[in-house]
């Protein structure tokens, strides 16, 4: 059966929020330390202790905002354990990750020095789980305000004179778990309290998030936004693909096939999510004021043999990529709400973009599939509809074909397409509405792989990466194409 796509280039179905395609950097494992931070006298090349490497490959794909310094990280952060001279900030045992020692060398001068070099939005957590509200005003006081302040001061005294613009600011994080293990009638009470005192310096406007559910927790999101709605921008949402269960989540490399459907399947689950949650907010904020903000999600798998398990450490196949695939086009459908996405994490933690080793630095399948989607910051989603073939496995059955098509300020159309069978190809028709040009030139571009669990290494670092796609043919406004196994596949319309 084919899979039959209707694109309608005239209809607009809203705008897709470049910051869907936002990353998050904690203080886990080899994310900070060893994969952005390296300090000025490693021998590794960089500018001011940051990794030239790093930097020079997430602005590639235009990275539009950086989430620091957690996760579980951040609510037992206390921000002037990292300011002033590095050799006199405070040693502390990192309990969350791993156990190992945090120098506190990497804090909010360094965080907002890269932010500055990537040329991206910085998004910070703050600490409700053990802080205060004196902590928590104070930092925001540190890092925005122009102005006669004892804060103030003692950021120029650290070398910082003026202020630096921060817009994005969570008011605590997992506060339903690691951070505080509260109930939501009493996180929602908090918020309140903590929120007064986030206040705006000058011409820095803060967008507040507020702490949102796990998964499918459909009553703390109606609890607090009920009982808050009005006081926050944002509210986030955090859910993990996992193929199996927690305490045996499955392997990142050498899978079965039950564990690719699994996860390509909970994959999709995102969506009905999204769906549900929408709906919640719906009751509260109809005119969709307040955006839903998916800051953590990604695949979670056991962590590679031989690696400390706190670090969260995992190799990143194919099988990465189009989770990568399938759930952006889902951010995609849900533009009106979703208005940013961070994935967890961006270098060498859980579903990484990046890979180090000392030196060496390998870009995973997931980068690919950042850099083939960037066409889509900021575009205009096309209406778009699909008749997708089944991808059966035992009992079970889903779409085989995800898709997302868009328009950039240039005209051109942008069509994503994800085949999430392993073993079979896809023929897909596409049939373009509401071009004003007849004369279409399509080009692609195509990510996929011969094995399941391919990835690329430090010794083979291109096993895994992009090629031109030409298996496809143009019949007027009509698209034939072939999709491979397990792909991901980007084309480009250009209708004159």
């Amino acid at each position: 059966m084919a899979n039959r796509v209707t694109i309608n280039a005239d209809l607009a179905a809203g705008t897709i929020n470049r910051n869907i395609y936002g990353h998050f950097s904690e203080h886990l494992g080899r994310c900070i330390y060893e994969g952005i931070w390296v300090g000025e006298d490693s021998p590794i090349p960089n500018t001011n202790g940051i990794r030239n490497d790093v930097v020079a490959a997430l602005k590639n794909i235009k990275i539009p905002v950086l989430r620091w310094p957690g996760g579980c990280f951040a609510d037992e952060y206390h921000w002037k354990d990292g300011i002033g001279p590095r050799e006199a900030r405070k040693r502390m045992i990192n309990t969350h990750w791993g156990g190992v020692v945090e120098n506190n060398h990497f804090g909010t001068h360094e965080f907002l020095m890269l932010c500055e070099m990537l040329e991206c939005e910085p998004y910070i957590s703050g600490n409700v789980g053990s802080g205060t509200v004196q902590e928590m005003s104070e930092w925001v006081e540190y890092m925005t305000f122009d102005g006669v302040s004892p804060m103030a001061e003692l950021r120029q005294e650290n070398g910082r004179e003026k202020p630096w613009k921060v817009k994005y600011f969570g008011v605590g994080n997992e506060n339903w778990g690691c951070g505080g293990n509260m109930r939501p009638e009493y996180y929602a009470d908090l918020y309140r309290r903590y929120q007064t005192y986030v206040r705006n310096y000058g011409e820095n406007k803060i967008h507040k998030i507020a702490c949102g559910p796990n998964n499918d927790d459909y009553r703390w999101m109606d609890v607090v936004m009920r009982e808050a709605h009005w006081m926050m921008d944002s509210i986030s949402l955090h859910y993990y693909t996992v193929p199996g269960e927690w305490t045996a989540k499955g392997a990142a490399t050498g899978f079965t096939e039950d564990e690719w459907y699994s996860t390509v399947k909970k994959a999709l689950w995102m969506d009905e999510l999204i769906t549900r949650h929408s709906t919640i907010m719906d009751r509260y904020d109809p005119n969709k004021r307040i955006g839903l903000i998916v800051d953590e999600w990604g695949t979670w798998f056991d962590v590679e043999p031989g690696t400390n398990p706190g670090f969260l450490y995992q190799q990143n196949t194919i099988r990465d990529a189009l989770v990568a695939g399938v759930t952006l086009n889902i951010f995609h459908d849900h533009c009106d709400r979703v208005q940013m996405a961070n994935i967890a994490q961006v270098i060498n933690v859980l579903q990484s973009v990046i890979l180090t080793e000392g030196e060496k630095m390998v870009l995973t399948p997931t980068y690919h599939v950042f850099d083939m989607y960037k066409v889509h910051q900021d575009a205009t989603l096309l209406t778009t509809s699909i008749d997708s073939a089944e991808y059966a496995h035992k009992d079970q059955k889903i779409p085989q074909v995800s898709v997302s098509a868009s328009k950039d300020s240039e005209g051109r159309i942008h069509v994503s397409l994800c085949n999430l069978d392993n073993q079979s190809g896809a023929d897909v028709e596409i049939d373009l509405r509401g071009l004003t040009g007849l004369n279409l030139t399509v080009s692609g571009t195509e990510l996929t792989a011969s094995i399941k669990d391919a990835h690329n290494t430090f010794e083979q670092p291109d096993a895994v990466a992009p090629t031109a796609y030409q298996a496809f043919s143009v019949n007027g406004t009509t698209i034939s194409a072939k999709l491979s196994p397990m792909s991901v596949t980007v084309l480009e319309l250009i209708a004159e």
